[in-house]
């Protein structure tokens, strides 16, 4: 009995999905103008700030695709 209620439920499109364009708060809340105006620092990401391994890191990930370059381009 469930079976056939849910092939009824499905080929009466009452399960019709989620909304097909995306909503976002932020953009809800403000205006245009105001979202442009935000400045983004690299170094304070969402309170938190960057710290000496993850500059290591970010060092490490630039080194690695230099030397990548390199051995592409010279052998």
């Amino acid at each position: 009995a469930d079976y056939y209620q849910l092939g009824f439920n499905l080929r009466s499109n009452i399960f019709q999905g989620g909304p097909l364009e995306s909503r976002s708060l932020m953009k809800d809340s403000y205006t245009p103008d105001v979202i442009q105006k935000a400045v983004r620092d690299p170094k304070n990401w969402h309170g938190r700030r960057t710290d000496d391994l993850g500059r290591w890191h970010q060092k490490n990930a630039l080194n690695l695709n230099l030397q990548k370059a390199f051995e592409e381009k010279y052998g």
